[in-house]
């Protein structure tokens, strides 16, 4: 049944409805009411940043995979910890907002544990320096999470250790993404971690915004956690 509704047209109404969600509680409730839906939905927009995000990772990392703890950020259904996986990763824990979400990411199988947490408010639920790997994708943009929460994922991460980042690079998302790269420029000069590449990617995902045809951008930050 949910095939035949997934139109483009029927998933750009979802994603801009989204948009009406302004306080936590309502963004919880839209993605509570979401989660069924939401692996399919990504399909039809083609949504390539988790693949693209277990690539920049995949292509830098290079000890122990399969013994790596992979801390998974708004992780949703498990998107990204699928594609992780083809990488030879094979320790995930997860934490998302959404208790709907977090459902069907535990019937994947993927994850050891998951929480139920609220990004933005308050230090993420986990010892800190535990993490080989953290990963955030699609939740930092425009109406999602504070910017700040990056400096939470990097003192979640071990020395030595890396975090992937992703967001979109189209209109609705300028001014957020230059206030994310001078925050995570700014943790840079304070030599929290070290930029190891940034890409960006013509091709993200199909455009819903009202003043966007095709594809939009976007890009993958992955910084590596100095030894301090």
């Amino acid at each position: 049944m949910a095939a035949v509704t997934n139109t483009f047209e029927s998933v750009k109404a979802t994603i801009l409805s989204a948009h009406e969600s302004t306080t936590s509680v309502e963004k919880v409730n839209f993605y509570n009411s979401w989660a069924e839906n939401y692996d399919q939905d990504m399909a039809v927009l083609d949504y390539r940043a988790p693949s693209l995000a277990a690539n920049s990772i995949s292509s830098h990392f290079s000890s122990d995979r399969e013994a790596a703890v992979v801390l998974d950020v708004a992780c949703g259904t498990g998107l990204v910890a699928k594609q992780m996986k083809r990488h030879g990763f094979g320790h995930f824990m997860g934490i998302d907002g959404s208790e709907a979400m977090l459902k069907l990411a535990r019937e994947s199988g993927l994850y050891q544990d998951l929480k139920q947490f609220l990004l933005g408010e308050g230090p993420l639920p986990v010892q800190w320096g535990l993490f080989d790997v953290v990963v955030i994708v699609g939740a930092l943009s425009v109406g999602q999470v504070p910017v700040g929460v990056v400096r939470k994922l990097c003192e979640s991460t071990k020395p030595g250790g890396y975090i992937c980042m992703t967001t979109r690079s189209n209109r609705d998302n300028v001014e957020y993404k230059a206030a994310l790269e001078r925050e995570l420029k700014q943790m840079e000069d304070e030599g929290l971690w070290t930029c190891v590449e940034v890409t960006e990617v013509e091709d993200w995902e199909r455009a819903v915004s009202q003043h966007e045809d095709g594809y939009i951008a976007g890009a993958v930050y992955l910084y590596k956690k100095l030894k301090l």
